[in-house]
């Protein structure tokens, strides 16, 4: 039984190493999936709502809209609320422009990504940018307030109580990590290519 039971294991562990480049391309369709969905909801005004207390606190990327850090707050919208006075503050603000081009930056991103099946060269290139992309998605734990919890009355408040936009932030670290194994993987490739 014992030497059955042991027989498995190393069957099973051999079929588990042998799966790492199935693994890998994985984690690129996951990708590809992740900023393709992402990256296409930016081009609904909820979405492109829902992301401005993100830009406007983030040094980064405030520049891209034309009001005021503070002044978002008093024209935040439900999603799927609609509000003319308030989508037109968004209109003026270029909360929708914005978001459509950071769509089409995202889902080019995971494109590029996810063709580091075929080439490893533009899966370097889209490993490159998927980090870059997350690490600026992290930064947000810093620089937006609301992804804490707000000192309500409750005395559960602030660090490590993530809300629901700081819970959405943080998921991004395992694309992080994903994004740093497939930038190894086209790395090692690009590399014996040029032997």
């Amino acid at each position: 039984m014992m030497a059955k039971l042991s027989s498995l294991f190393v069957t099973f562990s051999r079929v588990a190493a042998s799966s790492q480049k199935l693994g890998i391309n994985l984690i690129r369709v996951a990708i590809l999936v992740i900023f393709m969905w992402i990256g296409g909801l930016k081009f609904w005004n909820y979405e492109a709502e829902g992301i401005v207390p993100f830009v406007a606190n983030s040094p980064f990327m405030s520049f891209f809209y034309t009001k005021s850090t503070p002044e978002y707050k008093d024209y935040k919208l439900k999603e799927g609320e609609y509000n003319e006075v308030k989508h037109q503050w968004h209109v003026a603000n270029n909360t929708y422009g914005f978001s459509r081009g950071l769509g089409i930056l995202i889902m080019a991103i995971g494109i590029l990504t996810f063709l580091g099946i075929f080439s490893s060269k533009i899966g370097l290139i889209g490993a490159v940018l998927a980090i870059i992309m997350t690490l600026g998605t992290l930064s947000f734990l810093v620089t937006t307030p609301e992804v804490w919890v707000p000192d309500l009355g409750s005395g559960e408040h602030g660090f490590p109580l993530l809300t629901g936009a700081g819970r959405l932030v943080i998921k991004d670290t395992a694309i992080l990590a994903g994004a740093l194994v497939v930038l190894s993987d086209s790395a090692k490739r690009v590399l014996n290519q040029l032997k």
